[in-house]
């Protein structure tokens, strides 16, 4: 996965603000940034004089900047006519081509001899958009897609439409990504955040990178101009090869229990229908059963009830099933052979559908022991 911020010269941040960014994005491993040329309220001299410092901190520092262009928006750059050659004359290496261009158009730009790469609208491609470019020779390999962001409330896109278009353009070989907020200083001029999906303007920012990754996302982007240090230190440290999980847990779980939910977890190949289970949890229990020298896992937070989304281990009253973690799917009755280790809020069940089968998934372990109100609390946004 790919991971990006967004510079917006000439609107909101100071030039020292972003080249300090920029420099602290690609010090975490952060390799993208994306602009517009296509924000009515930027500066025109300000965002010319910017984009250029700005392609060549970003060339000395090998990240690629994707700059969103339509015909009608080169003037900001003094460009009378869409012109590839005057574009790669002033550093830019990736275009996203927003209204204003045919599958035609776009599939001879890919044919560029400049090296440079396209991206595409996402939330707007279809089937027969993508049938008509592979028609008129499209190159694949110069070719990718990133969905729209949102600055007015309640226009974002639903998870579903999002999930949709992205699947259809990874079926075709396009690799796809999205953008999510900072809360740390949201962007003019309507300073509501610039989520993809609506869900992520108020969810909190580890919850919305960690959907976006779950839901198979290429690349992430914050599209707010001015994250601060822990979001960027979040989208850095973001594993793709897991779904990731920030359960309320129990201030009663044991050490043992602690150290098991560290681990990544498989889901089952055999996928049951009350419960995820995972393909490692009882032989890792069992090797940490003795390195702590202990001849079992005694029944602890055990005959509680089961709602969905809770995670629960088997202990020793389930005889060969002991050290079997769970999720729970559908809600349950109590069960003494079964302890309680945590709950998952209602926004992060909704990360459960996309560990299928085969699919890796861990928890952030954050054990420091919680009230009873703090774990009545649905918010946990990791």
């Amino acid at each position: 996965m790919k991971k990006g911020i967004s510079i917006y010269p000439g609107l909101d941040n100071t030039r020292e603000e972003n080249l300090a960014l920029v420099r602290s994005a690609a010090k975490l491993g952060i390799t993208r940034i994306f602009t517009s040329l296509q924000i009515p309220e930027t500066s025109r001299q300000g965002f010319k004089a910017g984009l250029q410092e700005l392609l060549e901190l970003a060339g000395s520092l090998n990240m690629d900047v994707i700059s969103d262009v339509s015909p009608d928006s080169l003037a900001i750059l003094g460009i009378d006519t869409f012109s590839l050659p005057e574009l790669h004359s002033l550093g830019l290496r990736t275009l996203r081509l927003d209204d204003g261009f045919t599958p035609e158009q776009i599939a001879g730009l890919s044919r560029n001899p400049y090296d440079i790469s396209l991206q595409l609208n996402a939330s707007v491609l279809n089937e027969s958009t993508l049938l008509e470019l592979q028609r008129h020779h499209c190159r694949p390999d110069r070719l990718e897609a990133l969905h729209n962001f949102f600055p007015r409330e309640n226009t974002g896109l639903s998870e579903a439409f999002a999930l949709q278009k992205t699947q259809l353009l990874q079926s075709h070989g396009i690799r796809t990504g999205a953008f999510v907020p900072s809360f740390n200083r949201p962007r003019s001029p309507l300073q509501a955040g610039l989520p993809t999906l609506e869900l992520h303007r108020q969810s909190g920012f580890g919850f919305a990178i960690r959907h976006l990754a779950a839901m198979g996302m290429d690349s992430i982007f914050i599209a707010d101009s001015l994250p601060d240090e822990q979001e960027l230190a979040q989208l850095a440290a973001l594993d793709s090869t897991a779904v990731t999980l920030a359960p309320e847990w129990r201030p009663e779980i044991s050490p043992l229990e602690q150290e098991l939910c560290r681990h990544t977890f498989t889901s089952r190949p055999d996928e049951a229908q009350d419960v995820l289970r995972t393909c490692e949890s009882r032989r890792i229990t069992s090797q940490l059963l003795g390195q702590h020298r202990m001849p079992d896992i005694p029944p602890l937070n055990a005959g509680m009830s089961r709602p969905a989304g809770a995670i629960t281990l088997d202990n020793r009253l389930y005889q060969r099933y002991q050290g079997e973690l769970q999720i729970i799917r559908t809600p349950l009755p109590p069960d003494h052979r079964v302890n309680l280790l945590g709950q998952l809020s209602p926004l992060e069940q909704r990360l459960i559908k996309y560990i299928t089968p085969g699919r890796k998934f861990r928890f952030i372990p954050a054990f420091q022991a919680k009230t009873p109100a703090q774990m009545a609390r649905t918010g946990a946004n990791g």
